[in-house]
């Protein structure tokens, strides 16, 4: 036992030796030595990572389903629609509103009526049905039971004010106005020319504005128009001494000279 502590004795100051020469050269090399109490035992635990948080999971979706628009939406959509025809018109008729008071603002063209028959609540009235060149033929009354035989008032042309106010005469709408020769005893339906055809559109020359959609009752533009409508000695019908035409055409009275046309 004495031998193995003299022999460990001696392998202790080697490596004690060792240490210092160590120790010398890396304090020459610029290496800071820490010094460590020989019973301070130092336990190193590596690291421990923090937990990494998760993002909670999504629940899968349900498929989004489109529900059909509601029938509210549909009648929505179709009064806008109506409303925004309605404003567009209303624009047009306030652009015309502006212009002069001339036999251009009247939608005047060649009508054919089909049927004439006595009103059922007024004696002096005929209700008819004229084609005037649209999809469906248009109601008319007019006040012509005195002077016409109703005879005379079927399948025959004529000449038609289209864009009046619709009116209920006698609790029936009339949609179009019947020009006529006319003066305090008699009275006579225009005849448009032999070639004519429903839906063709009365000119007279020097005029030529666009009619309006519908004339205002208020402004009064027709009466403000009437009182220069004529009928010449050869018959032709006038307006401020110009004929009325028709496809270059003159309309004309069947035997009423020298009168208004109303």
């Amino acid at each position: 036992s004495y031998l193995s502590s003299g022999i460990n004795a001696e392998y202790g100051q080697q490596v004690e030796t060792l240490k210092k020469r160590l120790i010398d050269a890396e304090v020459m090399n610029g290496r800071k030595q820490v010094s460590v109490p020989p019973d301070c035992k130092t336990s190193i635990k590596p690291p421990t990572s923090a937990p990494v948080p998760q993002a909670p999971k999504e629940s899968p979706k349900a498929p989004a389903v489109t529900a059909a628009p509601p029938k509210e939406n549909k009648k929505k959509a179709a009064k806008k629609e109506k409303t925004g025809q309605q404003q567009k018109q209303q624009k047009g008729a306030q652009a015309n509103s502006a212009a002069p008071a001339d036999v251009s603002r009247l939608n005047m063209r060649v009508g054919f009526i089909r049927t004439a028959k006595q009103h059922p609540d007024a004696d002096g009235l005929y209700l008819e049905e004229i084609d005037c060149g649209e999809p469906e033929p248009r109601q008319v009354i007019s006040g012509l039971v005195k002077h016409i035989p109703i005879e005379e008032m079927q399948q025959r042309p004529c000449v038609v004010l289209l864009n009046l106010k619709p009116a209920k005469m006698r609790g029936i709408m009339s949609h179009a106005m019947v020009m006529c020769a006319s003066s305090p005893e008699k009275v006579e339906i225009l005849a448009p020319p032999a070639d004519s055809k429903p839906g063709d559109l009365v000119t007279v020359e020097g005029f030529s504005g666009t009619p309006d959609a519908q004339l205002n009752p208020k402004k009064k533009v027709f009466e403000a128009i009437q009182p220069d409508f004529l009928v010449s000695p050869e018959g032709h019908a006038l307006y401020k001494g110009v004929p009325w035409k028709i496809n270059g055409q003159v309309v004309t009275a069947q035997t009423m000279r020298g009168c208004g046309i109303k």
